[in-house]
Order: structure tokens, then sequence, then C-alpha cells
């Protein structure tokens, strides 16, 4: 276990392994298109990238949650695939569509990154970090993030999201050597990113690996846990006392796995996963985070009152971070949200 350093901190509290009562809460996706203040910022900002590259206006989405409602944390603003834009690949977001890259398919397409400059690229985002903290008590940590390797790579070889992740899936079957050498550059260009991260005031981590649920056991291994795991020792050797959360959304069965073997000091749950399971498989190990529905998030009333308090009663009598399992969607309205803090702060365990 880690030693806190922000004191009065619920949330470093429970990733410390310790039982809150409530317990903290953060929300994925917490800044974003459900909050009006959030669309006014930008339309002003004009293209997404665009709004995670300003320093000023990324701030001040990050701090909009966290001025509304009374959650536990504040997670810095930006994407995960600033990382292989940073590495040079062209990157966009097509309104309406997601993300669009120019795809690498190759070890011959990895020569046309260039990742010696990648990590100083992402000077916008400390930048951010920076304005963050500054302006945030002492008791609310904001958390740094990166994409795990193997999402990361899944968008870099497929030229965007897909529902199957064929193409990464191919390329590492028939030729492991040359996905590696991507993997290892994800590796090494996150790590250096993340402890940047810390060293802008990041005082929590994550790592989210969002398409880890469509590889069978011995990929999940090779490209899900090996990866997470040496991000992990890389950013653990310089900062030791930086809790890391851990999201391996779709895995089922080998979240156990990856809880055990990736060292991270605890596990993000998605909505999938019983509450059973985390309770006796997953929190007599390591604190756990979850793992509301979004889309209930959305239908509010009696269902999402029941199942807050059936999720805080299961998971509120060990370290516990309540939490969804996956980002907020846009069509929540925010007194859902709001609504969903209360009644996380008054249900006891």
């Amino acid at each position: 276990m880690f030693h806190t350093s922000i004191s009065g901190s619920r949330f470093l509290s429970a990733l410390g392994g310790r039982t809150t009562n409530p317990p903290p809460i953060w929300l994925m996706r917490q800044a974003g298109r459900y909050l009006p203040e959030y669309r006014k910022v930008r339309h002003q900002a004009g293209s997404f990238l665009d709004l995670c590259y300003s320093p000023q206006l990324a701030a001040e989405v990050t701090l909009q949650p966290v001025r509304r409602f009374d959650l536990d944390a504040a997670i810095v603003f930006s994407d995960i695939l600033v990382v292989p834009h940073a590495l040079g690949q062209r990157v966009e977001f097509v309104e309406g569509e997601g993300p669009r890259l120019q795809p690498i398919r190759s070890v011959k397409d990895l020569e046309k990154l260039t990742p010696a400059l990648a990590v100083e690229r992402l000077a916008p985002v400390y930048e951010t970090l920076e304005r963050v903290v500054s302006e945030l008590p002492s008791e609310i940590p904001v958390i740094g993030f990166c994409g795990a390797p193997w999402t990361v790579a899944t968008y870099m070889v497929e030229g965007g999201g897909s529902r199957d992740q064929a193409e990464a899936r191919l390329w590492a079957y028939r030729d492991p050597d040359g996905f590696q050498q991507l993997i290892d550059l994800l590796v090494e260009t996150s790590a250096g990113y993340l402890l940047r991260q810390i060293q802008a005031g990041a005082g929590v981590l994550q790592i989210f690996d969002s398409w880890s649920g469509g590889l069978p056991e011995d990929e999940f291994a090779r490209w899900c846990i090996a990866p997470t795991q040496a991000i992990v020792d890389r950013v653990k050797a310089q900062a030791p006392g930086i809790p890391i959360i851990g999201f391996p959304r779709g895995s089922g069965v080998l979240t156990k796995t990856y809880a055990s073997q990736t060292r991270i000091d605890a596990i993000g749950c998605d909505t999938s996963l019983p509450l059973a399971f985390m309770r006796e498989q997953l929190q007599t190990r390591l604190p756990v985070q979850g793992n509301l529905d979004p889309l209930l998030l959305v239908v509010g009333g009696e269902q999402l009152e029941a199942r807050v308090g059936e999720i805080v009663s299961m998971l509120g009598s060990g370290p516990f971070v309540f939490n969804l399992g996956h980002g907020i969607v846009p069509e929540t309205p925010p007194e859902h949200v709001a609504k969903l803090v209360a009644m996380v702060k008054e249900v006891r365990a």
C-alpha cells in the first residue's frame, strides 16, 4: 500500500485500502456533453482536439462537474487518442461519427511515427493539470490517465473504433513480433506521459483498457496484462506513492487475473460484472471501483435508487469507490447526476 499525500481525501483513503462510509464517488466522463456549460465551451473551442489542447478551456470543463456536484475527484479533460496524435499519426474527430485515424497496419507503417518528441508534444495536458490542481481544494485529487496499449493500438490499426477490433487482432495473430513493436512503443510513451502528468499534479492515475474484452485468455495475457504491468512498473519505479486504477472493460472473469498480475492499486469494474464477484473475487485483494449502468443514470427514479442501494450494500463494507460501469452518456439529465451523488453520500453500507 502507498501513503496518501493529500490530507482528508476519502477517495485516496479508499484507494489505500480503507473502508470509507459513505464511499467516495467520481464518474467516468463526468466532464462532457450532458452538461450545457460543457457544450458552450466545446462550441467555443472549435474541434474536439482543439479543446483537448487548450489548457484554459480544458481546465474549465474539467472543473465544471466538480463545481456542480459534490464529487470526490476530478479527472483531467483529454482523450486516450492524444497519444497516437502526439506520435505523429493523423487523428481527427468527426462530429456524429467519432475518431478517424490514418491506419497503421505493418511494421513499415510504424516508421511513419516520430516517438522521440511524443511526450513533450503533450505539454498542453500538463498545463491543464496544473491549472486544475491550483483551482481545487487539497482534498479533491485530480486523476490523470491514458489508454492501455491494447486499446490505443486497436484505434491506431483499425483507423477508428470498431465492434470486434478485427484488424488489430489479425495483425497480432499474423505477425505477433511486429505487433509487439507497436505495443512496446505505446508502453514507453504512455509511461512517460503518465509520469509527466504526476509531475503536473495528478494524484491518481487510471489506465483505460476499453476494448480488452474481445481477446482469448492467452492473447489477453500478452496484449492486455503484460503491457499494463510494464506501464505500472515504470511509473511506480519513479512515483511509488501514486495509486493506479486499472479498467479492463469487458474482461469478465479475466478481470481477476488482470487485478492480480498487473500490480495496479485498484480495479475499475464494468457494468457486466456481478456484485458478488466484485466483492468475493476482487475486493478481498484490492479496492474496487464501479459499476452502475450509465443508462440507468439516464432513466433515474426508483430503479436508480434501488440499484445504488444494492451496490453500496454489497461493496460499501470494504474499500470501494462508487462510479459507473462506463462513461456518462450525452443524454443523461444533469439533475439525475446530482441525485446520484446525493444518494451515494446518504446511503450507508
